[in-house]
């Protein structure tokens, strides 16, 4: 792991009394997956709160084929250490050295580790008994793991490069229940109220889609839809551009990309009911069950379901019907893990609720009363996706993972478009229905090496494959003329779909089967003790499916070379500067002057910044500047036929992201972030929905006094400046003013159950979204009660 502390000793810590005290410690139940023994070691100290040490470089080269059972602590080491050569002697009961070996040494391992008498003088510490991300479980609200910027488990503190994990403990605190308000925990990160209901993302500026699950795209379309907290493990974000991992090639993630981190089986019993009660009628129930499966020691499961249901909104939309199916199966033995599950989403959700700005700007908001459309309004996302996931042991040295989905998606929408609005309130009713399908699998093998001592290499070699379907419409943008209407003496709008007709319907064919592959190296490399070196190259193939200018169907193979790299210079094992280079691209199916499709859109990102371990480990400051450059953003049309497309002006992000997450005393935990981002439009044109600062603060408290134990009290902050918004016509500009919101909670937990009653903008604001247009103003001017709560059985 590369993170290490001088350790006091002296010769009289290896007293064979206390190898016997240590020994005699009870028995503990062990789930420590095979992986990295360094990783693996981390684990065991959080399970049995013993602090490990070891000497640099000890652990770098070696893996572990982990421990499942209930063992002795000496005894799970024995088999942490199996076939490394190194033992280990206990300094006292909650310490314990992991050292090479002493050459004359040929008894067993046990004995080698009670007769050990090398020095302990450049003993040093492992990462803090906390990370355990190791074994997929947080704790609180720091993490020190990450598996998805590097494909191998790597210390955050070690990885170049700016990478926020909002925690499962973290989210309940909030009572949040949807991805887009876990990520609004995060520095440079945007979510932004869309009238289609999906959430829609901004990270360092750009639109990064709809990123990942486990690593995997979400979507190839931007249509994709995340899954219910219930379900959620944790929730990465990634800052910078990530084409390097293999994403959809349809994403343009210039800024970044989240990555969503699912619940696993695992040997652990989970017997968890959940629910949720709010106002109109919300109710939302689940369960959640894990363990072993039968009386074997190889097979676990995992169950998660879930329903919400909602009568509707407070503008009056019908309300929400959503439900969710995740069953998983695990095997592993000593060698080989292997997850395989299905995951089936099914969400109505009604268009949020919104008015219209009848003279650009928004006091002249229309009435919240006034319904601005048909109560029927939606919007239904359906996905189905199978996958797998495999890591297998080759050796002491080679790991070989695999992971692969067949993902298929749906949407269905109906609604009304307000456009044209005046003040007297007359506007164009425009009714659209759009019908959208497609479907994708993707498979992503590499694998692993970690060689050397000194100069220490974890090599990572990868191939992903994806083929994609993008299947027919109907009905996109499905209206054919508009309606005169006043929306406030207007009889009520019928229902969308009884005014489109069917025979008018746009109909697109979808496109037929089209592949991408990318080749991936990556070499980690530790010089010593202070130096980490990370560098990677990405060879993607990728094919354009798209339409000649007579309309014929065309596909078009390309190529792209995407390299990184990234330098971490550790101070001290608890204080790293780094810096990163990397670039980005997107591919671009739209034709130019010659009829042939344009040429990528192509970014590149210098990135500096520092991270501080703090309060012995237990809080981390994150510190990042960045600077990223795109050649071009938005094609623009030709006016008259032939249409064709030419390559837009360009852009140029700066910011300074700030975060602290981490415990400050026992029981209160505290994350807060701070943003200072511009946005330089090449063409000179004022950048919008770009809020010049943000800020986020959340703490949680837990009384420890006896009369109070249980108890608890949460509240926070989130705050962002001014920025801009426009028209639809492009030819005019309005300001969107600066807010706070404030949500607060108390809550109660027991052993078996815990209960919180919260409040959401608790000063009854009137909450705006970052960017909107004259048709579609979020509205967010009510505060709201949320009663949650877990039990378990």
């Amino acid at each position: 792991m590369g993170r290490v502390a001088l350790l006091f000793a002296c010769g009289c810590l290896w007293a064979p009394s206390v190898v016997l005290a240590a020994a005699a410690t009870p028995h503990i139940h062990f789930a420590i997956p095979p992986q990295a023994l360094s990783t693996a070691l981390i684990a065991f100290g959080k399970q049995t709160d013993v602090q490990v040490l070891t000497a640099g470089g000890t652990t770098a080269a070696f893996r572990s084929v982990g421990v499942s059972g209930t063992f002795t602590p000496d005894a799970a080491l024995v088999r942490l250490l199996q076939g490394t050569g190194l033992s280990y002697a206990f300094i006292d009961a909650g310490t314990v050295v992991v050292k090479p070996r002493a050459p004359e040494s040929t008894g067993s391992l046990s004995a080698g580790a009670a007769s050990t008498q090398a020095s302990v003088a450049d003993a040093k510490l492992l990462a803090p008994i906390h990370a355990d991300g190791i074994v997929e479980q947080d704790t609180g609200y720091l993490t020190d793991i990450t598996r998805s910027a590097t494909r191998t488990d790597s210390d955050l503190i070690d990885v170049p490069q700016a990478i926020s994990v909002v925690t499962r403990d973290l989210m309940d605190s909030q009572q949040i229940r949807t991805v887009a308000d876990a990520v609004r925990n995060v520095a440079g990160v945007q979510y932004i109220d869309s009238a289609d209901s999906l959430p829609n993302f901004q990270i360092r500026g750009f639109n990064p889609g709809n990123g990942m699950t486990d690593g995997m795209p979400n979507s190839i379309a931007a249509v994709g839809d995340f899954p219910p907290l219930i379900g959620v493990e944790r929730v990465e974000v990634l800052k910078g551009p990530e084409t390097i991992l293999g994403d959809s090639v349809g994403n343009a993630d210039f800024g970044g990309l989240i990555n969503v981190v699912m619940k696993k089986p695992q040997r652990e019993p989970v017997r968890e009911l959940s629910y949720s009660v709010g106002e109109y009628g919300d109710t939302q129930a689940g369960i959640d069950l894990a363990g072993p499966w039968g009386d074997g020691k190889q097979l676990t499961y995992r169950l998660v379901l879930s329903g919400e249901y909602a009568d509707r909104t407070a503008q009056g939309y019908h309300g929400q019907r959503s439900s969710y199916f995740a069953p998983s199966i695990g095997w592993h033995d000593a060698t080989t893990k292997l997850t395989v599950g299905v995951e089936r989403i099914l969400n109505r959700l009604p268009i949020p609720d919104h008015t219209i700005l009848l003279n650009d700007s928004v006091s002249s908001a229309s009435p919240p009363g006034t319904l601005a459309g048909n109560p029927s309004d939606h919007s239904t996302y359906r996905t189905s996706r199978f996958y797998y996931v495999l890591e297998h042991q080759l050796g002491d040295v080679w790991m070989f993972r695999s992971r692969g989905q067949y993902v298929r998606q749906s949407t269905d929408q109906q609604d009304w478009i307000l456009i044209n609005p005046s003040s007297t309130g007359n506007v164009d009713a425009v009714g659209e229905v759009y019908r959208y399908a497609d479907a994708y699998y993707t498979l992503q093998n590499d694998i692993t090496a970690t060689f050397g001592q000194r100069l220490t290499h974890t090599v990572v070699v990868g191939f992903d494959y994806s083929r994609s379907l993008i299947g027919h419409s109907d009905g996109v943008f499905g209206y054919f003329g508009s309606v005169p209407y006043n929306i406030f003496t207007g009889t009520p709008l019928p229902p969308a779909s009884s005014v489109v007709q069917a025979a008018n319907d746009i109909y697109v064919p979808g496109s037929p089967w089209s592949t991408g592959s990318g080749l991936f190296l990556q070499d980690q490399i530790a010089v010593g003790e202070h130096w980490d070196v990370l560098l990677a190259w990405r060879r993607t193939a990728y094919e354009l499916s798209t339409y000649d200018i007579h309309g014929n169907a065309w596909n078009l193979h390309k190529t792209q070379w995407v390299p990184s790299l990234g330098l971490v210079y550790k101070i001290t094992p608890d204080i790293a500067f780094y810096g990163s280079t990397a670039k980005g691209f997107q591919p671009d199916t739209l034709l130019g002057k010659n009829g042939r499709p344009l040429v990528p859109a192509l970014s590149r990102q210098i990135e500096a910044g520092a991270k501080f371990d703090l309060f012995q480990d237990h809080a981390r400051l994150t510190v990042s500047w960045y600077r990223i450059m795109l050649d071009r953003s938005y094609d623009l049309q030709s006016v008259q036929p032939p249409y064709f497309y030419t390559p837009g002006s360009g852009q140029t992000n700066n910011g300074v992201e700030i975060e602290f997450t981490g415990r400050l005393a026992p029981g209160l935990d505290i994350t807060t972030s701070y943003t200072n981002a511009r946005i330089g439009n090449h063409d000179g044109t004022p950048p919008t929905g770009a809020p010049r600062q943000h800020f986020n603060l959340w703490a949680s408290y837990g009384f420890r006094s006896t009369a109070l134990r249980g108890w608890g009290v949460a509240g926070g902050v989130r705050a962002r400046s001014r920025s801009l918004g426009q028209t639809t016509d492009g030819n005019t500009y309005f300001d969107i003013p600066g807010q706070a919101s404030v949500d607060a909670n108390v809550w109660y937990r027991a052993k078996n159950w815990s209960a919180a009653l919260g409040v959401k903008n608790l000063l009854g604001r009137n909450l705006l979204s970052d960017n909107f247009d004259e048709t579609f103003v979020p509205l967010h001017n009510r505060r709201t009660f949320l009663l949650t709560g877990t039990c378990d059985f």
